[in-house]
């Protein structure tokens, strides 16, 4: 579980508030994306769960441990941080060796670090990928090696920063379906994005941050859906519910949907009961 209770910080003493009291919540095995303009104080929060920083004010709380009294090496082990650009944390000449090289470090006997890249090759399918190199794959398949990197240490919490930059659709797809993976494997998801249509499909929870303050947060279809807060957050709402809210400029009382189904549901209500008052 993550807690962050009461966190203010300023990366001077004379500088102004990056975060202003932030409070939030992450229960273990929750898929929770993070989301709002440059500026609003996403990387920091981020840099504060993996110990990069401390809080100015408050704590923050990694399964109970204050980071405060662990250092970098030591929360690496609980939290995992994937980089948004793959070739910034690639470097072996091996897919392989460089699920190897995460391993170094970690107080684990020959066997078990053997014991365990086998099956986080397997379980990220990068058997097939495991002899070559990291610089000669796909867009998806560096993204893949670059969290097997990450994953082989078997942090229970995994951050990955604007995992969609540069993908196409069946690339977004594929990564979808990893994480629906790691989360079959009991990890905490969170993403840092600034991918609206992405998180509106797959991720069940946003947070948004403004001017580093949380401005919204719960069940992505009903923040996303918020007039106020996306307007003053100044962000732009999935294409479904824009569609929504243009059609209630002529129907104020139709719904909001929260799925591409329920909007054809809704509509297919909606013309029926219009048409047949038409007909009366």
């Amino acid at each position: 579980m993550i807690v962050l209770d009461k966190v203010f910080f300023k990366y001077s003493k004379d500088g102004p508030w990056v975060l202003n009291d932030i409070s939030l919540q992450i229960d273990d095995g929750e898929y929770v994306a993070i989301l709002g303009q440059n500026g609003a104080g996403k990387s920091t929060l981020v840099r504060l769960l993996n110990g990069l920083l401390h809080p100015t004010l408050g704590n923050v709380y990694i399964n109970g441990n204050n980071t405060r009294k662990f250092t970098v090496a030591e929360l690496s082990k609980e939290i995992g941080l994937v980089f948004q650009n793959p070739e910034h944390q690639l470097f072996a000449p091996t897919v392989k060796e460089e699920l190897d090289f995460s391993l170094r470090s970690m107080e684990w006997t020959s066997e078990e670090k053997q014991e365990t890249l086998e099956e986080s090759l397997n379980q990220l399918n990068l058997v097939s990928l495991a002899d070559r190199s990291p610089f000669k794959l796909s867009g998806g398949e560096k993204r893949r090696t670059s969290i097997g990197a990450i994953w082989v240490r078997k942090p229970t919490v995994l951050i990955l920063d604007e995992p969609t930059t540069g993908q196409d659709a069946a690339q977004k797809k594929n990564l979808a379906n990893l994480i629906t993976q790691l989360r079959e494997h009991g990890k905490t998801i969170i993403l840092v994005t600034h991918d609206i249509e992405f998180t509106s499909k797959y991720c069940p929870r946003v947070v948004i941050m403004k001017d580093g303050q949380i401005f919204g947060d719960g069940p992505t279809a009903r923040v996303f859906s918020n007039k106020k807060i996306m307007t003053e957050a100044r962000m732009l709402p999935p294409q479904l519910i824009r569609l929504a809210w243009k059609i209630q400029e002529s129907f104020p009382t139709f719904p909001t949907p929260t799925s591409p189904l329920e909007f054809s549901q809704i509509l297919h209500h909606y013309l029926q009961e219009h048409l047949a008052g038409e007909v009366e």
